[in-house]
């Protein structure tokens, strides 16, 4: 009994703290410039490797990776500009690596994939901020740093840092959204703005 009663003002609160969320996104770096597949063309096989990089305190790693490996599944799976010939995770204990050492990793696949991702997860989770001017704000956010390779001339198509972020004023959200939240801001990094869902 005395469970339930404990539990009873944080309901309360939780349903009389309803906001509006609105979707921010802020990007850094060098962006990518055109689509990464034309209308009508064929899709581009592609490999992608992706690393969690959290800050000290983060907590619930594990539960964080899988949304983001999750997350990272269904953006590819809805992408059908991309022909996706793996999802690899980047091993932890070995530094992140550069444009060279990547292309040098892929070099000799076979197939050769044309495009290749790489993904840094730096941030996804719920965030909640109590205090003045308002009162509660909170949502949840993804921070990530994506680099997309032209693997057949090495080019750099795009090296960039983008903050998602999803709440507002009275909304208060746990982690249950985080997969959405991960595939939301891949698609915004990665999609033209014509076709981001």
């Amino acid at each position: 009994m005395k469970r339930i009663l404990a539990f009873a003002p944080v309901a309360a609160l939780s349903v009389f703290l309803v906001g509006c969320a609105s979707t921010k996104i802020e990007t850094t770096g060098s962006a990518i410039r055109e689509p990464l597949c034309k209308a009508g063309a064929q899709a581009l096989t592609t490999v992608v490797y992706w690393s969690p990089q959290w800050r000290p305190d983060q907590k619930e790693p594990p539960l964080r990776e899988a949304a983001a490996l999750r997350g990272i599944e269904d953006f590819l799976g809805r992408t059908s500009f991309l022909a996706v010939a793996g999802i690899n995770r980047w091993p932890a204990q070995d530094p992140l690596p550069s444009d060279e050492g990547l292309i040098r990793l892929v070099a000799a696949a076979t197939p050769k994939p044309e495009r290749l991702v790489f993904v840094v997860v730096r941030e996804l989770g719920p965030r909640l901020t109590i205090g003045i001017p308002v009162i509660v704000e909170g949502g949840t956010e993804v921070l990530i740093d994506v680099r997309v390779l032209n693997t057949q001339n090495s080019e750099s198509l795009a090296n960039t840092r983008t903050f998602w972020r999803n709440g507002g004023a009275f909304v208060i959200k746990g982690v249950k959204t985080l997969d959405q939240d991960m595939s939301a801001a891949l698609s915004a990094t990665l999609t033209p703005n014509s076709l981001a869902k």
